[in-house]
C-alpha cells in the first residue's frame, strides 16, 4: 500500500495519452456495465487534456 503513496502526483506526457487515446479511442466502452454512461471528459473538450 505504501508503494502508491505519490502516485497521484504522476501525470503522463502527451505522447503517452496519445497512445492510449490510439488503443482506446475516448468514449468507447470495454463493459456492457458502461453502456449509456458518458463521463465529462469524454463529452466536454476542453477536459479532454490536461494542462501542463
Amino acid at each position: 500500500m505504501e508503494s502508491r503513496l505519490g502516485a497521484d502526483k504522476v501525470r503522463p506526457g502527451r505522447d503517452v495519452l496519445d497512445r492510449i487515446a490510439e488503443i482506446v479511442p475516448p468514449g468507447v466502452n470495454l463493459s456492457a456495465l458502461e453502456a449509456g454512461y458518458a463521463p465529462a471528459v469524454v463529452t466536454e473538450n476542453s477536459l479532454h487534456r490536461r494542462s501542463a
